[in-house]
């Protein structure tokens, strides 16, 4: 089928690739390039990457209004970050792409938090955008299990290669059933404050911050007096908080004994 695509983050990027194996997908809409790295350059989205891989033609406005045009009737949205007014919603079916199975975190983070919350279930839910956040009725949802190790990253490779097939199955004829009211929560977008670790609290509870937050953020601590960012880790033989692999300021990520022993 014929649609376009609105996606920035690599969530979104990743589902726009697998769209686009399989659908004609006649516009990106994606947010506008943002400064990065040291030099402060311009750099493209992680949708747009893709958009230009494909030859998939590109718009970036700052903000959506009814002036955007859309050569299609179906938008599929996934990780984009903007809001869409309702005007535009008014103009064709939008279906969002959410990596939780909704009611439970509606928001900006639902793959970090479920794994901060020692989630082991969790999913992909294809609803219709409304103005109220995540809110809308439900075409689609499939649950996945979701392991001891898996962090972010895998989460989100598993919710994207479901979330194209869904879409897919939804596409041909959308049905939708409103969603439940009980058992709603919502993702708070990941703070700084999400980042830090205090190795006071329990170790399962640490280990699935760092779950959380790797491979695309990173947690931190202060560890042998040196404030880390640590990627992976696991609670050890004797209960405790064990770092696997860590980066120090302005070093590379390495193994945390490597670390420990380049401190001699």
């Amino acid at each position: 089928m014929r649609i376009a695509v609105a996606a920035t983050a690599p969530f979104g990027a990743d589902v726009l690739e697998r769209l686009a194996g399989v659908h004609d997908v006649a516009l990106l809409l994606t947010r506008p390039d943002k400064p990065r790295g040291r030099g402060r350059k311009l750099a493209p989205t992680a949708a747009k990457e893709v958009a230009e891989r494909l030859a998939i033609p590109i718009v970036q406005p700052a903000r959506l209004d009814d002036d955007v045009e859309l050569p299609v009737e179906t938008v599929v949205v996934a990780a984009y970050g903007l809001l869409i007014p309702d005007p535009l919603l008014a103009r064709g079916l939008w279906l969002n792409v959410h990596p939780s199975l909704l009611p439970r975190w509606r928001g900006a983070a639902p793959v970090e938090r479920a794994l901060m919350a020692g989630d082991t279930r969790t999913g992909v839910t294809i609803h219709r955008t409304t103005a109220e956040l995540d809110a809308g009725p439900i075409a689609a949802q499939e649950a996945f299990d979701v392991g001891e190790d898996d962090d972010a990253g895998t989460v989100f490779a598993r919710a994207a290669r479901v979330a194209a097939r869904l879409i897919g199955d939804v596409l041909p004829a959308p049905h939708f059933t409103p969603q439940a009211v009980e058992g709603v929560t919502y993702a708070e977008k990941i703070g700084p404050a999400d980042r830090e670790l205090d190795l006071e609290r329990p170790a399962r509870e640490l280990v699935n911050r760092v779950r959380a937050l790797s491979p695309h953020i990173g947690a931190r601590a202060t560890i042998d007096g040196r404030l880390l960012i640590v990627w992976t880790a696991r609670v050890a033989d004797d209960g405790s908080f064990e770092p696997l692999e860590v980066q120090p300021a302005g070093g590379k990520r390495m193994h945390y004994d490597a670390y420990r022993r380049g401190l001699r």
